[in-house]
């Protein structure tokens, strides 16, 4: 549901909040804070929009305030939003004229009772956010030096007037790398030398970074230029080789630690609401940045020679580099050289086993003869015994004939006696 409201106030404002509320069907409030997002009628759109998206994971009352001084007569106009693919409630706001130098008399009122407020400064922010009306009103004020067009003048200033609750996204945007760059040294722990970041020139994101660096590690600490986008190298130089991390394309980053193969890592480069889901995770005080700050400042007092890798560093550096490549071809070369006597015994094995088992072949086909001739020599003895038997049957016949030949002559003659 969106109400449009003009020359209105407040209380004509929370009235309108709560009766979009009970014609959405949730009159209760389920919103954890408020986000005051003041920007300018060019930006807007996408402030709202990246207040909205870091709304789905903190539910919570977006006032989007234009500040519009000297223009016209005093008078504020709202457009309230509840739904709409809006997580909790929007309120865009457009102060006029004399209203516009005191925004904090009409945020005041529209605040969530008993929440934490945060104020969003996406253009910049004034050089000491804690002194600002609105600031004055948030546990956490951000601001975004990369808006700004002299970033890196303001940090000096930010970090005299540093309030707890104060941050910046060119800080936020360095999580990442933070991170990285400490789990290399819990996976590598080894002496630093000196280190450097590569970024694109007038990067606040990369002053921050070897401020960081030169203040946890006490050692040297350059800042070279490039054609970015943003920052595209931090490297640690040590006795063993270079710990770096580089992202030449603002997408993937390569990871690198010395002895180790190098592994890609997914470091794309974030969105405001994402930035702004970070900081709504953590509202309390960011000590690490208020040292960084002040480390930023001293860095900034110190002579060009603390701020340079010496060509010592590098050489001894890019020694350990060609070391660790040379051993690591002797060992790829080795390796290919077993690989290849294993290929050739392997073809000798198969050899041999070919010519054993044709060898078992030939073997086990001799015997065939003996086999076929065993039956004919049983056959030629079943000859034999056909021949003996039909002898010895003639024999007995002829013996037979004889018998009976007497006979009959006897018998003869006696008859002839007879008669």
């Amino acid at each position: 549901m969106i109400i449009d409201l003009t020359d209105t106030t407040s209380s004509g404002i929370a009235s309108a909040l709560l009766k979009a509320r009970r014609s959405a069907g949730s009159p209760a409030m389920g919103m954890v804070g408020t986000i005051v997002v003041v920007v300018d009628e060019a930006s807007h759109h996408d402030a709202m929009k990246a207040a909205n998206e870091a709304g789905r994971e903190h539910p919570s009352r977006v006032l989007v305030a234009i500040l519009r001084p000297g223009r016209g007569a005093t008078g504020l106009d709202a457009e309230v939003r509840v739904g709409e693919g809006v997580p909790g409630e929007a309120v865009l706001l457009r102060l006029h004229g004399e209203l516009a130098r005191v925004p904090e008399s009409v945020i005041t009122p529209l605040l969530l009772p008993d929440s934490p407020v945060v104020v969003w400064w996406p253009g910049g922010g004034p050089k000491v956010p804690a002194e600002d009306p609105l600031g004055k009103l948030a546990r956490r004020r951000v601001t975004d030096a990369a808006s700004g067009r002299r970033a890196t003048v303001d940090f000096p200033a930010r970090a005299e007037g540093y309030a707890p609750g104060d941050t910046d996204f060119a800080w936020t945007r360095l999580t990442p790398w933070r991170a990285l760059m400490a789990a290399a040294l819990d996976q590598y722990p080894t002496k630093v030398l000196a280190a450097e970041v590569v970024s694109a020139k007038g990067n606040p994101s990369a002053d921050l970074m070897a401020a960081w660096l030169q203040c946890r590690l006490g050692v040297p600490v350059e800042h070279k230029n490039s054609r970015g986008p943003g920052i595209t190298a931090v490297r640690m130089f040590t006795a063993s080789g270079p710990i770096a991390l580089t992202r030449p394309d603002g997408s993937v980053a390569t990871f690198s630690i010395p002895g180790a193969p190098d592994r890609p890592v997914a470091l794309k480069r974030r969105t405001p609401s994402e930035l702004l889901s970070e900081e709504l995770r953590r509202l309390d005080p960011d000590d690490v940045y208020a040292k960084t700050l002040a480390c930023m400042v001293e860095r900034e007092k110190l002579p060009a020679s603390a701020k340079t890798v010496s060509e010592a560093d590098r050489r001894s550096t890019q020694a350990a580099v060609s070391k660790a490549a040379a051993k690591t071809a002797a060992v790829a070369g080795k390796a290919a050289s077993a690989e290849l006597e294993a290929h050739a015994g392997g073809k000798k094995a198969s050899a041999a086993k070919k010519a054993a088992v044709s060898k078992n072949a030939s073997a086990k086909k001799a015997p065939a003869p003996k086999r076929t001739a065993k039956p004919s020599a049983a056959r030629s003895t079943a000859t034999r015994s056909t021949a003996k038997k039909a002898t010895a049957k003639k024999t007995v016949a002829k013996k037979t004939v004889a018998n009976k030949a007497p006979a009959k002559k006897a018998t003869g003659k006696r008859v002839a006696g007879r008669s």
